[in-house]
Parts: structure tokens; sequence; C-alpha cells
């Protein structure tokens, strides 16, 4: 009886140490081989395809490796087999790649096994590499995240929900489908929680409402309403060059801040100045806020599109400042010419009356309410634009300067921070982002980016000239029907892609060609840029509500000829 025991015992032992040996643990005391098996898994546009789980079969028998086998965020993998001596070179070895949305790779042999080395126990190491690429497969969970991504644009356009909102909708949405649908079916696997979380470019978000807290702390000053005034006392009466000053102020801002925010700090003043002159309001306001769009479009810190841009493809702001002020300065020009040709009758009819006296009204209401501050702002102001400037250099994202701005200033002012923090931060358009950034995010992971960037490579034949013009103008004519922030967001991995693929793109011209798509194609229509929106809510509450056409029909054609201007700019200066 005890031998039979033993001798089962002996036989169970074993077998265990046959299976671990060819599982790949190292028990065994003879000579092994061993395969130190690496690889790339790429997509088919040769970017690396990360969470890919890799099954190692040998003689068709999978390998039960201690750690599953997945790729990293660049798509490559290791893995290392210990197998009896003398089964390598000889031995079968393929492996199978699986990942939702993707098709299934079959049995890839593992061809060239190359013997590295033999250690003094007679263990001899093999090597071999692969490259793979798999193939995107048209799942439940592409067409999930399509219509996600277009309902929210549907819903964004039609003003049906608030843009806040529709983007929380859609991006809790992908989530809640990948957790419930996608842990039974892997068909429906669109977003895990920790790719949603990278997907937010928090360089954004915090660049955002530093620069919100600088302008908010600087309001407090008085001189956005002073500059104001003093465009006034510039044009001297002339309400021609009132226009023409306005507008250029305008831009000047809204270079180094936001464009909402200007039009905000800016409007008081105009309706004011219009009220005197006895004009309708939106004969200023909406030369105002076409050039807050053209003039924001100069930095990176001046439209939320250039923000994302700069964000995504690590450009600097001498970047943007060296290729797009001289262009955007020439927009600027062109469109004060077309808004003085435009409103040429309203200009003429104004009744300029005593300028001197108007004058010393303004001057009474504004004024610089606190110079000490003020001071402080345009010290504070000064470092963190001077940071913006060398953040490239310093390899340092420039939310960090902003941050620091940000930081010093309340420090050095002693504003309430709570007070800045619930009133000046514009919290539903931080959020905004960060739920459009997981949106946008599904649409990448299932593929459909991976489509649209096909297509515009496809389109435009392999052709640099082909490639900028198709994204300067689909980006103005999308901007100006929806908001340019979703749809940038939409296209900054497909203009990405398109610069690894088009011969020449590596210049970064298309990324130019984005930008001033989606900054100045804004400017078409009332829901184009949200600075648009503001300006419009601002112009009804007064009682000069103004029509979806009505708007078009005085923006639309400005709009047009500053994006052409760009197409010759960027195919005879740029390239």
């Amino acid at each position: 009886m005890k031998k039979g025991i033993v001798f089962i015992l002996g036989l169970l032992v074993l077998v265990s140490m046959t299976n671990l040996c060819w599982s790949g643990e190292k028990v065994n005391a003879g000579p092994s081989d061993y395969l130190l098996l690496s690889g790339t898994v790429n997509n088919q546009q040769g970017k690396g395809v990360k969470e890919v789980r890799v099954a190692v079969l040998v003689n068709g028998k999978e390998m039960h490796v201690p750690e599953e086998v997945v790729t990293s965020s660049s798509g490559s993998f290791h893995v290392k087999l210990t197998l009896p001596r003398g089964a390598l070179p000889g031995a079968k070895v393929e492996l199978e790649l699986t990942k939702a949305s993707y098709e299934p790779s079959g049995r890839i042999a593992v061809g060239r096994v190359v013997e590295d080395h033999k250690d003094e126990k007679g263990n001899v190491t093999y090597l071999s590499h692969l490259d793979i690429k798999l193939n995107r497969a048209i799942t439940p969970a592409f067409w999930i995240a399509t219509l996600v991504l277009l309902g929210v644009y549907v819903v964004i356009a039609m003003e049906l929900l608030h843009r806040t909102l529709a983007a929380m909708v859609g991006g809790s949405l992908l989530l809640l489908i990948t957790y419930t649908a996608g842990t039974f079916f892997p068909d429906y696997f669109i977003l895990s929680f920790e790719d949603a979380i990278k997907a937010i470019d928090m360089n954004v978000i915090f660049l955002l409402m530093a620069m919100m807290i600088i302008v908010g702390v600087m309001k407090k000053t008085g001189i956005f309403q002073w500059l104001a005034l003093k465009s006034f006392e510039a044009a001297r009466g002339n309400v021609f060059g009132l226009a023409a000053v306005l507008m250029f102020v305008t831009a000047f801002i809204s270079a180094f801040l936001d464009n909402v925010t200007t039009m905000l700090l800016v409007t008081p003043v105009t309706i004011e100045i219009s009220k005197a002159l006895k004009l309708n309001p939106l004969s200023l306001m909406l030369p105002e806020v076409f050039a807050s769009n053209v003039g924001g479009t100069a930095t990176l810190i001046g439209d939320p599109p250039n923000i994302m841009i700069g964000s995504y493809a690590k450009l600097s702001f001498m970047d943007f400042a060296s290729n797009l002020s001289l262009i955007c300065l020439i927009g600027l020009a062109a469109s004060i010419l077309y808004y003085l040709w435009y409103f040429k009758r309203d200009y003429g009819k104004a009744e300029v009356g005593d300028v001197k006296e108007m004058t010393r009204k303004l001057r009474e209401e504004y004024k610089i309410t606190d110079m000490k501050l003020l001071n402080m702002c345009l010290i504070v102001l000064g470092i963190t634009i001077f940071l913006f400037i060398i953040h490239g250099a310093l390899h340092m994202e420039p939310s960090i300067a902003a941050l620091m701005g940000a930081a010093a200033l309340l420090v050095v002012s002693r504003v309430n921070i709570v007070e800045m923090l619930e009133h000046e931060i514009e919290w539903p358009t931080l959020i905004f982002f960060m739920m459009l950034f997981v949106v946008v995010a599904g649409a990448e992971e299932t593929g459909l980016i991976q489509v649209i960037a096909d297509w515009v490579s496809n389109a435009s034949k392999g052709s640099l000239v082909v490639a900028v013009i198709m994204i300067l103008w689909v980006s103005a004519i999308a901007s100006a029907f929806i908001d340019n922030i979703p749809f940038t967001a939409t296209m900054l991995p497909i203009v990405a892609y398109l610069n690894q693929v088009i011969p020449g793109a590596e210049s970064g011209i298309l990324w130019w060609s984005l930008a001033l798509g989606a900054c100045l194609g804004g400017n078409g229509t009332m829901i184009g840029a949200s600075a648009n929106v503001v300006t419009v809510g601002i112009a009804e509450s007064l009682g000069h509500p103004i029509s979806f056409m009505a708007y078009m029909r005085m923006a639309w054609w400005p709009m047009m000829i500053t994006v052409a201007l760009c197409m010759g700019w960027l195919l005879l200066v740029e390239l």
C-alpha cells in the first residue's frame, strides 16, 4: 500500500515538473532551450497597438506562461520560454493575437530562430523578433462610438442640450456600454476607464484654468475698458477709424487672452459707445468678434483649438507666433476693410455730436481703478508670456507657466481665491473639454479616426498640396457649423497620422492648416465659435436679436476671404 502511494506521488511530481518545464518555469536541472521572443504589433497606419493579448503555441499547444503577455503602450511585447533541451530550433512556434475592435490574427508562425549563446550548464538561448500588423474590425463598438460622436455634434449644433451636458452624456454612455455589454461581449468593448483618464489632456485643462484666473484678476483693474476708451480717443470722432481701432485692439487682446473673455470685457464699452453715437451695437460688435477670432489664431494661447493643437503636437508659443502671426495680421487687415465697406451706411449715419464731451464722460466712467494691482498684473503677465516664449527650449508644458503666473498673481494681489474659483473659472467649459476628450478617444480606440484618416490620405493621393487644401477648407466649413473645439479634437489624431504618411508633412504645415481652418472657419456662423455665441447672447439681451441667416450674411464672405488668403499663404510661403 505504502509503495503504491509513493509510486503515485512520484508520478504526480514527474508530471508536474514536465508541465512546469513546458510552461516556461525553470525547474528542470538538466540542460534547456530558452526562447527570447520579442515583437511589435502595429495597426494599418503603422502605430503601435497596446494591450493586445499574445498567446504562444509550441507544436500546436498553448504555453502557460507565468504572466499573461500583452503589448505595451508602444505595441511591443517580450516573452521568455523554457523548453526541453533540443526542442529548438525544430519546434513549431506560433503566435495568436487578440484585441477588441481588431480582427484575430490567426496563427502566425515564428520564422527565423537564431541561437544567441550557450551557458556553462549547456543551456542554449535562442532569439526571435516579429513585426506584426493587425487589421481593424468593424464591430458593434465601432458603430456605437461613431453614433455617440455624431450624436454629440448634432446635439451641440442644434443646441438641444448645453454642450457640456452633451459631451458628458456621450462620454458616460461609452464607459457604461464598455463595462456592461463589453464585459460579456468583447465586440462591445469601446474604451477602458484607464484609457479615458489618459485621454484627458490636462495640459489644456490647466492652461485654460490658469489663464481664466489671470484674466479674472486683471478685470478688477479696469484695464480692458480703459483700452476701449483709448480706442475711442484715437479715432477722434471718426466712426470708421473707431471701428478699425476697436477691431485691432480686440484682435491684439485676443492673441494673449481667451477670445470669449475678450468679448465679455470689450462688449460693455462698445455698447456705451454705440449708444452715444446712435449706432446699432451690432455694427461694432460683429466686426469685433470676427477680429477676436482672427487675432486669437495668431498664438498658442489665443484660441482653444490652438491650445489643443499645441499640446497634442508639442508645438511651442513661438512656433505659432512665427508661422501664423503675419497671415493673421493680413487677414485682420482684410477683415477691417471688408467691414468698413459692409457697414459704411451705418457708420455714415452715426451722430458723433460733441466728441470732447463724450470723451470726458467716458473717462469718468472707464478708468484704471487699481493702479497698484494693474502693475502687479502686468509684471506677472509679462513673465508668464516670456515663459510661454521660451517654454519650448525648456521642454516645459505651457500650462506650467500659466499655473505659476496665476498662483503668483493670486499671492501678490491677495485676491480671494475662493471668489476666483467660484466666479472667474468657467467650470462648464473645462468639464466640456474633459468629456470631449473621452468621446474622441472612444472613436479613436474603435477605429473611426483611422477610417477618416485613411479616407483623407487616399483622397489626397499622397500629395502635400492637396492635403493642405483639404484640411484647411474641410476644417473651415465644418467649424462654421459645429463648434470648432470638438472638431479640432477629432482632427488631431488624423493630422498626426497624415504627418507620418505624406512626404514633406513633417515640416508641420498640416498643423497650421488645421489651426487656420478651425479658428477662422468658426467666424462663418453664430455657432462656429464660443465667442460668437456669447456676443449674440449679449446683443439679444439688449434688444438687438439676430437670426442665424442674418449673422451668416454678415460673416460668411469675410470668413471665406480670410481662409482663401490663408490658402495662398500656406501654398506660397509655408510649402
